[in-house]
């Protein structure tokens, strides 16, 4: 069986998206003849625990660590919140001194470049080095962001020989928040020259979405090729049969910063709370997962609050039992510039649980097509008051009829072992 080295920074016990895609791999690629072995950081800043994903790691897996130094330490202190967790996507929870939040802006994008993971490299390649003078592998894949994870699967690369293949869960430059690192020309210079060297040096190029296979190509000249996220058909099966909640309600995974925040989501029920007294009784909001203080403004702002349910966080598995109880599920895009390629990780764990999709966003970009695809959903623009109350209120009425159902289709391409195979096969291609 051929080895693959596969660099990441997101490994359990982390929690988050971040970890999914190659846990998902590490569990299925066996099957498809490369043996992984886990090279990640030994002491990372951990925003949200998940022990329960370790339970997904096959046995006897070899992972390798090295230290990492972060400055999140100093981060916090700049900010006054040295007892909280780093939240990811400008998050911001509570107001604070706009200066501050600003400055350290201005200092991660033009100083931590590519990341804030920078000082992780030279510990990673040396330990690297020193693990292949007695061990060989057939290939190393990267994943990022973090983007360091490239730079170094790039050095190791090049010093063996050894193929390469770099995966990109989201864009570098072209990521949806890159306009607000208030980078100097300098710094801006310097990200796009590191981006375009690692696409260039790469043996493949691995991207998420359509549309960021088209940017990277336009960056690099090379054809990326597509392998999408998916979900785990496994994790569904062993919940078993849940019963549907009694309420209508719209449930929300993951963080909500100010971009994902659906202004028009908020107004549209509250309009329809005011002309429905039944519909109020009946509504209920679940959000697990961090939220920016914006999203606690528009819920009471819209008196919403006493019917939401707030969750900061909670295991992978109990998250996909609130799924699957759920009556709709929210899928708010970032309404932001570049937003063609976005599909956020939870929309396929969205199709696994069967329950029908609102999405807000962009009706032409690439969530877009695979909800339309599969009919997993509705797609509705970001200021489309009218379709999104129409679509609300029809949920509404197959609800009360009991009769509110999802009639997917074409979606089980998108299952993790299917995923995993695709993989293999670029790695195949490289060796």
């Amino acid at each position: 069986m051929k080895k693959v080295l596969v660099i990441t920074y997101y490994w359990p016990p982390m929690g988050g998206g971040g970890v999914q895609r190659w846990l998902k791999t590490t569990k299925y690629i066996r099957e498809f003849g490369w043996e992984p072995i886990i090279f990640t950081a030994e002491n990372a800043e951990i925003s949200m625990y998940d022990e329960s994903l370790l339970n997904d790691i096959p046995n006897e897996i070899e992972v390798i660590k090295s230290p990492i130094w972060e400055p999140f330490g100093l981060y916090k202190k700049l900010l006054g919140k040295k007892d909280e967790k780093i939240n990811p996507g400008f998050l911001q929870k509570k107001k604070g001194n706009n200066f501050l939040q600003s400055f350290s802006i201005w200092i991660r994008g033009n100083f931590f470049i590519p990341d804030a993971k920078r000082f992780w490299k030279r510990q990673a390649v040396n330990k690297i080095n020193s693990y292949l003078l007695d061990n060989k592998i057939d290939a190393i894949a990267s994943t990022g962001p973090p983007h360091t994870t490239h730079l170094i699967a790039q050095k190791v690369a090049k010093k063996h020989n050894i193929p390469w293949l770099a995966d990109f869960r989201d864009p570098w430059t072209n990521i949806d928040f890159y306009h607000q690192l208030k980078l100097t020309s300098w710094a801006d210079k310097k990200h796009k020259q590191l981006e375009k060297k690692v696409l260039q040096d790469t043996n493949k190029i691995v991207t998420v979405s359509k549309s960021w296979a088209k940017d990277f190509k336009q960056i690099s000249g090379i054809e990326p090729i597509v392998i999408n996220n998916g979900f785990d058909p496994s994790d569904f099966e062993d919940a078993g049969d849940l019963k549907l909640d009694k309420k209508f309600s719209i449930t929300h995974v993951g963080s909500l910063n100010k971009d994902r925040n659906p202004f028009i989501f908020w107004n549209v029920l509250a309009d329809i709370i005011q002309e429905n007294d039944n519909f109020s009784s009946d509504l209920q909001i679940k959000l697990i997962g961090p939220i920016d203080v914006t999203v606690n403004e528009e819920l009471e702002r819209n008196q919403l609050l006493s019917q939401t349910t707030l969750i900061e966080s909670l295991p992978h598995k109990e998250v996909l039992n609130y799924l699957m109880k759920s009556q709709t599920l929210l899928l708010p895009l970032n309404d932001v510039p570049n937003i063609d390629g976005v599909i956020p990780g939870k929309m396929y764990e969205y199709f696994g649980a069967k329950r029908p999709i609102i999405c807000i966003g962009k009706i032409d970009g690439d969530a877009a097509a695979i909800i339309k695809e599969t009919n997993t959903g509705i797609v509705v623009g970001f200021s489309n008051a009218e379709k999104l109350k129409q679509e609300i209120l029809r949920m509404y009425h197959d609800y009360k009829n009991g009769n509110l159902q999802v009639h997917s289709q074409n979606y089980t391409k998108y299952s993790r072992k299917i995923l995993a195979s695709k993989i293999a096969n670029v790695l195949d291609t490289i060796t």
